[in-house]
Order: structure tokens, then sequence, then C-alpha cells
């Protein structure tokens, strides 16, 4: 009996042979990357790549098989998986391809000067880099929304994407280093502070974990978006927009000492979301 692959591929039973330690696969012609120049085979890899990201947008995750992405990619069942074990690997590499340009499209939000405008300049970027996706997103989310799921946001698997997505709404957070009237609270009183060069009291403990709860906002809104059925997610636009007037407003309020005991209260629950044993969502790395 073959061994089945991801999306119902029969490996064995194919005519690819992925015998040999992994290093050749035979039946198609194709050799693997150690018999093989590295810069063929980072070609070879990368085409499977582009038809397997192209599958994705135009089949959704359901429909897209390994076999139909040798197939488009010309190479055999074997050489694919030589390159990429499943079809869940896809999806991080998908992920990655996503974040890269998210962060391209954001580069000139994150030159705005308040919170607000950056972090909507960046949700925006985010939409539209994965707007291509949007017919089919609704797949992908059945996918990962298993908690067993690699392809969830908060699995092991996922950690690269998701340190990549947080360390991009860290950037927000920060602002453009332009004097000392920088950082998520310049509002109107303590940007004047700052430009005259009068110390800001400390940051309460709920800042420091402000990129996650923003990368957490942001998952929300994803989840709106792939069920919008309005023109254009035109809900999700304004969703975005009204979010981030919304934080931007609020953020800076966040040093009064009024509010001390919620932002501490903020700082708990998201420690405490992180604390149980075996929970998938390893703590981000702090500076």
């Amino acid at each position: 009996m073959g061994t089945q692959g991801v999306g119902g591929d029969d490996v064995s039973g194919s005519g690819d042979d992925v015998s040999g330690g992994g290093s050749r696969a035979s039946g198609g012609g194709e050799v693997g990357y150690r018999g093989e120049g590295a810069g063929r085979g980072a070609a070879t890899r990368a085409l499977i790549l582009e038809k397997a990201l192209a599958s994705f947008r135009e089949r959704g995750y359901d429909q897209t098989t390994m076999r139909g992405i040798a197939q488009a990619a010309g190479v055999s069942l074997g050489n694919a998986y030589y390159y990429f074990g499943s079809k869940e690997q896809l999806v991080q590499e998908l992920y990655a391809v996503i974040q890269a340009g998210h962060r391209q499209r954001a580069a000139e939000a994150l030159q705005a000067r308040d919170l607000s405008g950056r972090l909507r300049g960046v949700l925006h970027a985010g939409i539209d880099e994965m707007t291509p996706y949007h017919a089919f997103a609704g797949s992908f989310i059945r996918v990962a929304i298993s908690p067993d799921s690699t392809s969830s946001p908060f699995s092991a698997d996922s950690a690269a994407a998701r340190e990549a997505a947080i360390g991009l709404f860290r950037e927000v957070v920060d602002g453009p280093a332009r004097g000392p009237a920088r950082g998520p609270v310049d509002g109107p009183v303590e940007g004047a502070a700052g430009r005259l060069g009068v110390p800001r009291p400390p940051a309460p403990p709920a800042l420091p974990a402000l990129p996650e709860l923003l990368w957490l906002s942001y998952l929300g809104i994803t989840l709106f978006w792939v069920y919008d059925g309005s023109p254009g997610q035109v809900r999700t636009r304004r969703l975005v927009d009204s979010s981030a007037r919304l934080i931007g407003r609020t953020v800076p309020l966040a040093r009064l000492p009024v509010l001390r005991s919620v932002t501490d209260d903020v700082h708990r629950l998201l420690t405490d979301l992180r604390s149980p044993p075996g929970f998938g969502w390893p703590t981000t790395a702090r500076r």
C-alpha cells in the first residue's frame, strides 16, 4: 500500500521513487538537491513554490494537491516532496511570502508621526497583500483554526511568521526615529513635552506587550475580512480605520495613573494566555 501524502497524493504508488535517503527522486527524471548544482536546486524549489502559491490563489487550500503542484512545475511528485515535505509546509512558505510583502507595502506607513496613522497604514497594507487569496481564504481558516494544526498562527511551526508579524507591529509602536518625541504615546501633551526635552513617566507594563496585542487584533480583523462579502471588503476597510483611530486615542492614556490598574490587568491577561504548559504560543522575546 502506498504512503499517503497531504492532499491524498500516493507517493510510492505514483511511480515516484523517493528512496536513497531522499537525495534522489526518480520517476520524473528530476534529481534532488544533492545531485545537482545549488543554483539548479534553488531554481527548482522556487518553481515548485511559485506553482503552489498560484494554486492556493486560484483553487484554495482544499483543491490544491502536491500532485497538482508537481504537474504544474513539470517535476515528479517525489521531487516535489523532496523540497517540501507536505502541503502544510507550503502554507508556512505562503505565510512567509505574505509577511514579506506586508512589510514591503507597510514601509511608507511606518514613517507616519502618529500611532493611529502608522497602525492604519500597516493594517491596510496587510489586507492589500492578502487580497488575491480572499476568494478561498475560508479554506485556509478551516485548517488554521484547529488547535492541532501546524498551520495555526499559534503553532510552533508558525513561530517565524508570528515573530515577524509581531516585529512589524513593534515598529508601529516605536515609530520612526526622529528625536526625543517618538513612541506610542506621543499625544498632544506628551509629544510637546518630548520636544521640550521633558522626561516622560515610565511606561506601564502593558505597553511592552502592545505589539502582541496589536497582532492579536490584526488576527481578529483578518478573520472578519475572510467572511466579509461586501464589495471590495469595504466593511473591513472601515473596521481598520475605526480601530486604528480608537487605539491611537486610547494608548496614550495608558500612562495616566488612574488607568495604571487597567494596564496591569491587560499585562497579566496576556501573560496568562501564554502560561499553560504545552500551549503552542511561545513567549515573544522582549527587548
